[in-house]
């Protein structure tokens, strides 16, 4: 008997260990984890956007985890046996969520386990700017010394640091600044003053009010497409003279031409992390122009790549494969519907055997009433239970006398809930 046999199987009723197909590099100790949880684990981190569909078909896998590889449609579809993908990070904006939430696929992600690391890394790219580090090694690598053209840094101690995007990775930038001595604003699109304060933040209720005032920008939120060119040209017209913008978020949220115009005519200096044009993979060419910008400085999208991080990435992966094999509970899922269609809600007390809930779907089928979602509660002892069905139309009251008549029904009622969709 695997580590996975439970009294009640979960709802995605794997025949045996679970398959587990793993395209990105994780952690060694997840990869132990999951053998330990009885998964069989095909480990193959080379795999790629256009290899991944193949891959997928040939070894059928329930649970599919990645990192930053593509998982498109074609992949999604390549397995009927496929239940759950797992994102070795925060951002899903490389997984087809949609094409997932069609075929009744759940996808989860592990949010706020590599925060340290990538706040870690954007202050390495705030001090190497300030500091003009990277230029500082070129020169003492040509033999040079220049000490009189090194010595003009502005220093950090009490300017201030504008956060663009206040989540978990925002949240530790934002406690190192205050280390620093720093004035420390905020703004996010659902950011409230009483939420900015409470992380120590200035709130500022506009994005360009924050490039007016900041001394130092982070890029720590918008991950999502619709936060494209977040930082355009008019966020960059207003940040002052010498200012300095690092991006650990994602490449798409800074309009990259034109924060190289405003690195040449302004004076900015910028650290990227991330790029508007990364290459497929883990190694290849890389010529993107910003990059060679005096003034510009960078790194190969490591934020949150290091071990510390790694592991805890890994562990959540673990944790969230558990639930779903032993519960059936998928942890930090994205796709679940927050709202449904949803009219009423059949609640129906009844003995706790099979076939009472079979009798009730049986009449709701027979009368075109789809259930949107459902929660049975089993009582102290397991005789009783209390199905909560969410219901898109409501039963008329014969076919709720035909739901009571079955002698293990104590009761069926009806309520009328709110339309949220």
């Amino acid at each position: 008997m695997t580590a996975f046999a439970t009294p009640q199987p979960p709802a995605h009723s794997i025949a045996g260990p679970a398959k587990v197909l793993v395209c990105d590099p994780i952690a060694k100790s997840g990869l132990d984890a999951l053998r330990g949880l009885g998964c069989i684990v095909m480990n193959d981190p080379e795999l790629a956007e256009g290899t991944l569909a193949r891959a997928v078909k040939d070894t059928n896998p329930d649970v599919l985890i990645c990192g930053t590889t593509p998982v498109t449609a074609e992949a999604i579809e390549a397995s009927p046996r496929l239940a759950m993908i797992v994102v070795a990070g925060t951002s899903t904006e490389h997984v087809d969520v949609a094409a997932a939430s069609r075929r009744g696929i759940f996808v989860a992600n592990c949010p706020g386990r590599n925060a340290t690391a990538v706040a870690e890394l954007a202050w390495a790219l705030i001090l190497a700017c300030d500091r003009r580090l990277p230029e500082q090694v070129e020169a003492l690598r040509a033999g040079l010394w220049r000490q009189r053209d090194f010595a003009q840094a502005a220093g950090l101690h009490g300017r201030t640091l504008g956060i663009v995007g206040l989540g978990q990775v925002g949240q530790e930038i934002a406690q190192i600044g205050r280390a620093f001595g720093m004035d420390v604003i905020a703004w996010s699109r659902n950011l409230t003053e009483e939420k900015a304060l409470e992380h120590g933040c200035g709130f500022c209720g506009s994005l360009i009010n924050l490039a007016k005032l900041s001394d130092v920008v982070s890029v720590s939120g918008g991950g999502a497409e619709d936060t494209d060119n977040l930082v355009n040209e008019k966020f960059l017209s207003a940040l002052k003279p010498n200012a300095i913008l690092v991006n650990t978020a994602r490449g798409g949220v800074v309009d990259q031409a034109a924060l190289l115009h405003a690195v040449r005519t302004r004076g900015l200096r910028a650290g990227l992390d991330v790029w508007a044009n990364e290459p497929e993979g883990h190694e290849g060419t890389f010529a993107d122009p910003i990059a060679r910008e005096p003034g510009v400085i960078g790194t190969h999208h490591v934020g949150a790549l290091t071990e510390q991080a790694q592991r805890a990435v890994a562990d959540e992966v673990v944790r969230v494969v558990r639930a779903w094999a032993e519960r059936g509970h998928v942890p930090n899922c994205v796709n679940r519907a927050v709202a449904t269609p949803a009219t009423n809600l059949l609640a129906v007390r009844h003995v706790n055997r099979p076939g009472v809930l079979a009798h009730v779907f049986e009449i709701l089928g027979e009368a075109s009433i789809n259930v949107e979602e459902m929660e049975n509660i089993v009582y102290a002892g397991g005789e009783a239970g209390l199905a909560r069905i969410q219901l898109d139309k409501a039963p008329s009251e014969a076919q709720l006398a035909a739901i009571r008549s079955n002698k293990h029904v104590f009761s069926a009622t009806l309520s009328t809930i709110a339309r949220r969709m």
